[in-house]
């Protein structure tokens, strides 16, 4: 299962980094807008790492929120693109809360199987 878990985050990752740096017409739209749009991206993401990897969650939070600003900044030398304060902003809390709901529905399912 984590094996799956960790092939699930890696692609979600490469769909979201090809929709941030790839050509602009290819970016899915929704009635979300965009601040949606990256919020949901990013929680899925957050999600699947913080169940993937579970015993490092506080560093995955770490790394996820530095890798989004350089995923951020290097859309200065994409065309079409552009780098938003607000766009990391959104994008890495939305990834630490994806991460926290994995702890909260890890902390749940623990005590569920405790209780008699």
């Amino acid at each position: 299962m984590t094996l799956l878990l960790r092939i699930i985050a890696w692609l979600l990752t490469a769909a979201v980094v090809f929709a941030t740096l790839g050509p602009p017409r290819y970016r899915p739209h929704s009635e979300l807008g965009q601040d949606g749009e990256h919020a949901l991206a990013f929680v899925l993401v957050g999600l699947a790492f913080g169940l993937a990897y579970p015993r490092h969650r506080l560093l995955t939070a770490v790394i996820a929120v530095i890798l989004i600003g350089v995923l951020e900044l290097l859309q200065l030398w994409m065309p079409g693109r552009h780098a938003r304060w607000e766009d990391f902003v959104v994008d890495a809390l939305a990834a630490c809360a994806g991460i926290a709901v994995a702890s909260i529905l890890e902390w749940a399912t623990q005590r569920m199987r405790r209780s008699p």
